[in-house]
Formats: structure tokens, C-alpha cells, sequence
């Protein structure tokens, strides 16, 4: 059989246009490599409790928010939302000090002020930016025609870290309000403004957790699409995309099943994209190179606490504990910062069941084991998680008292995860890394030299569910206008 379109990858951005693309009437087939769809959205299950690799919180349900309508049309505002509290849906904690987050860009800003009352306009001046952010996003997700971005390129081009230093006189201020962006990669000489701005303005005008398992937001997308006559296939890895007359006709899988299609959208990294083209008359070696050598995010350690029962109060709230004053210097101060995501129970016990701490953590620091797989990396790694999941458990018991004790198990990942299952390079958490100094060469379109090849994903545009979710719109409005 031939398919209208194939995606490679069932991560959140493959399923997205898998859902708007079967029901705009394209045959449409998805190949996964591994033995079960979701990518960074999906959860595992250890014992009874599910745990959660990606899906955290989202920002921006709210009807006339960013998000709204395009979770109705995808059918996920079905799923059983929970919002976190309004007035400090985030906590952050520097030196010792609270500062909680109020949903709502007046209330955010002049509940700060009460704090930094001689910063009162510039946090007016701040929310004005989120604002904008966001009014630009709504603009281009409901444009029937826009195919890229109608966005202030001078948000792109302004370097956030100067921007905020400019802006505020007050370093503790600047710290607190980068204090929720363990979202993204605070890199001080790239990171443009509208990613800074993108990162925190959805979850400022409201932020919620999925009552569940991220597993259910994966499921509703690939029933959605089996519904309208897709298919989802899993352990198929495809290896190579073959090309022919300047289009790609074919995916083949590493177990020899070939598939074709008129247009392919592959969800995986550029880089892994290229690689899966041996031969082209419009790609490039010098594309090539160009993805290859891109520079990419850091990645994540993340320790998933099971809790035993009845002994930690579920927190409807998410905590951001730095024991160091420069947040922006995260990364090079050895998990001295971190992020407490509570998962939200299915039952109403009142109680926790498990917990996330998340802590940027850079290659080099798993780099003596890149050359192993997932259960074979030996007893020193083991020693490496365990060092490091201590640090990050002593700072999270600073603001969750009794926590250690209440801990049945301890589940972690390093980079080296992520990039074993969802073949993201060094294992990126967020993708490409943006550069306001060069946004033409890391902010990238959909389009691919071949024109029947698209891209999706959070390493084009924007990263998160939130920007994800925008680049599958684009993606899609791409392959629309292709065919």
C-alpha cells in the first residue's frame, strides 16, 4: 500500500500531525522505533506507579489561550486536567528565600512588585513582552494560510539574559524570574528572548497537570488517528529514506519491511534525518554537515521518587530549589539547582505518589560511558547516578521535610537515556540550541531541500509541548500546501 504521508518518530509533534493530518482525509502511517509510541511524552511503569519521562505540566488551556483550541481540535482537553494553584503555581526558592508565581500577567507582576516594589515597571515591561510572545503564537497557530512564523523577529535576535540585566536592576529579580527555566537551556550568550519569553508566558496565564500518566495524552492521540484509518506501527526503526527523481519514495526499516509514501514528515533530529539519506541530488553535503555539526541543548538528570503511601501531601504546585545565586550558571555548578514536579495522583488521598527532580546535567559528565547501552553501562555509572540523586534529594528535603525517609524507589536517567531511546544527540533535552546571534541558521522552517521531506518537532522552532504543538501546525500547514 502507498500512504498520503508517513511520519518517522511517534513523539508528541509525529502524533500531532499523525491526528490533523488523518483527519483532514490523508492516508497516513507512522513508524516508531521503539516498542511503544509517546517518545518523551510516554510513561513506564515500575510496580504499580507509572512514571512520567517528559510530560510535567502544560501552560495555556484556558479558552483564548495559546493552547485551547488546538487541544479541543486534537481532542485532548478531553483528558482529565487539573490546574495548579493560581497564586503560586510555581515556588522559587534562592538562597532561602520564597518567591511564589500568581497565574495571570497583572496579578504575576504585582505580586512581585510587592517584593521589588522599585521594579515595578519593568516587570510591567516584562509581562508586556510575554504578552506579545503569546499574542504573536495565537496569531500564527489560527492563521489559515502563514506556513512559518509571523513572529517580531527582534525577539529573536535579542539576547534574553542582556535583555533582563537591562531591564532590571536587581540580580536577585533577574534570577527569580528565570527561576522556572530549568524548562529550557539558560545559556547566557545565545538564548534569544522569544525563547525565554515562549518558555514562561503560556504557563503564567495558567498552568496544569494531566491527572494521570502521560501515556493518556499518547493514547488519545493514536486512537484519534486509528480512528480516521491511520495506522501506528511500532518497532519499526527506519534506517534509510530513499530517494528517487528528487523525491523520497520509500522508508526502509532495519528489518528489511519498505514502506511508500508521497510525502514523509520524520520527527527525529535533522541530523538523524540526514543520516537516514544515503544518496541525494538535492541534499547537500554541505546540509548535511550544517545539521550534523549544530550545536544541541544540554541534557537532564532526573530522579522519579515512588513515595510510599500516606506520607508526603500531594503539592498542587511545582518547586525550584537553588542553594547558588546565579540561576543562569545551573549548568557549570554540579546540580546545585533543581526542579520538584509533583505527579498528580489518580485518587484524591491528599497524598503524593511520586516526585521528579530534574537537574540540567552536561555531556561531558556521562561521556566516560557513551560508548555502552541501557543496562550494560557497569557498576561506576550506578555509583554516578546514586552520588547524584543524593545531591538533589538533600536540596529538595530543604522545602519537602521528611522527604528521604518517605522514599520507596528511586528510578533515574542520565543524557545517556535519552539519547539511547529517543536517539536525541548527547541526549538534548531541548533540541537545537537557539542562537540569537545566528537565529537563520538555528530557528529552522519545516522544509528540507527535498521537497516531498518535512520536519517536525521541538528541534525546528520551539521546544516543549507548548512549541511543539506550534510546529506541528506549521508542519502540517507545510505538507498541506506541498501536496
Amino acid at each position: 500500500m502507498r500512504y498520503d504521508v508517513i511520519i518517522i518518530g511517534s513523539g508528541l509533534g509525529g502524533l500531532e500531525c499523525g491526528v490533523m493530518l488523518s483527519r483532514s482525509g490523508r492516508s497516513v502511517l507512522i513508524l516508531e522505533r521503539q516498542a511503544q509510541p509517546g517518545g518523551c511524552m510516554q510513561s513506564y511503569r515500575r510496580g504499580s506507579t507509572h512514571l512520567d519521562t517528559g510530560l510535567h505540566y502544560v501552560g495555556g488551556l484556558e479558552e483564548g489561550q495559546p493552547l485551547h483550541d488546538t487541544f479541543k481540535y486534537l481532542g485532548l482537553l478531553e483528558l482529565p486536567w487539573q490546574q495548579l494553584d493560581t497564586e503560586g503555581f510555581d515556588k522559587i526558592t534562592i538562597g532561602g528565600e520564597t518567591f511564589d508565581y500568581h497565574n495571570g500577567y497583572d496579578n504575576f507582576a504585582r505580586s512581585l512588585a510587592e517584593r521589588f516594589p522599585a521594579q515595578r515597571q519593568a516587570l510591567q515591561d516584562y509581562v508586556d513582552i510575554l504578552r506579545k510572545s503569546d499574542e504573536e503564537q495565537l496569531l500564527s497557530l489560527t492563521s489559515p494560510t502563514s506556513l512559518d512564523t509571523s513572529f517580531d523577529n527582534s525577539l529573536f535576535t535579542t539576547n534574553a539574559y542582556n535583555w533582563l540585566q537591562s531591564k532590571f536592576s536587581d540580580d536577585l529579580l533577574v534570577n527569580v524570574l528565570s527561576g522556572a527555566s530549568i524548562k529550557m537551556e539558560l545559556h547566557k550568550s545565545t538564548l534569544p528572548l522569544f525563547t525565554f519569553a515562549h518558555g514562561n508566558g503560556s504557563f503564567i496565564q495558567s498552568s496544569w497537570r494531566l491527572k494521570g500518566d502521560g501515556n493518556m495524552l499518547v493514547t488519545k492521540l493514536v486512537e484519534t488517528i486509528r480512528q480516521n484509518g491511520g495506522e501506528v506501527l511500532c518497532n519499526m526503526d527506519v534506517t534509510e529514506l530513499r530517494e528517487e527523481g528528487g523525491r523520497i519514495r520509500t522508508a526502509i526499516c532495519s528489518n528489511g519491511e519498505q514502506f511508500e509514501a508521497n510525502t514523509f514528515i520524520s520527527n527525529a533530529h535533522p541530523a538523524i534525518t540526514c543520516a537516514m539519506i544515503k544518496e541525494s541530488t538535492l541534499m547537500k553535503g554541505i546540509y548535511k554537515r550544517r545539521m550534523s555539526r549544530i550545536d544541541n541543548t544540554f541534557g537532564m538528570f532526573t530522579a522519579s521518587l515512588r513515595l510510599k503511601p500516606g506520607t508526603i501531601p500531594y503539592l498542587n504546585h511545582n518547586k525550584f530549589i537553588y542553594n547558588q545565586p546565579d540561576v543562569w550558571s545551573l549548568s557549570e555548578d554540579k546540580h546545585e539547582g533543581m526542579g520538584v514536579l509533583v505527579s498528580c495522583p489518580y485518587s484524591n488521598t491528599g497524598y503524593a505518589t511520586h516526585i521528579d527532580l530534574l537537574t540540567p546535567m552536561l555531556w561531558k559528565e556521562v561521556q566516560p560511558w557513551e560508548n555502552t547501552t541501557v543496562a550494560h553501562r557497569g557498576e561506576e555509572y550506578k555509583t554516578f547516578k546514586k552520588n547524584t540523586a543524593d545531591t538533589i534529594i538533600s536540596i529538595a528535603e530543604q522545602q519537602i521535610p521528611g522527604l528521604r525517609e518517605a522514599i520507596d524507589a528511586i528510578y533515574t536517567s542520565t543524557p545517556l537515556t535519552y539519547r539511547d531511546y529517543n536517539m536525541t544527540p548527547n541526549g538534548s533535552a531541548y533540541g537545537i540550541r537557539k542562537d540569537c546571534n545566528n537565529p537563520m541558521m538555528t530557528i529552522l522552517t519545516p522544509r528540507t531541500p527535498i521537497p516531498n521531506l518535512l520536519l517536525t518537532g521541538q528541534n525546528l522552532m520551539l521546544h516543549g509541548l507548548h512549541g511543539v504543538t506550534m510546529t506541528a501546525l506549521f508542519t502540517y500547514k507545510a505538507t498541506i500546501h506541498q501536496q
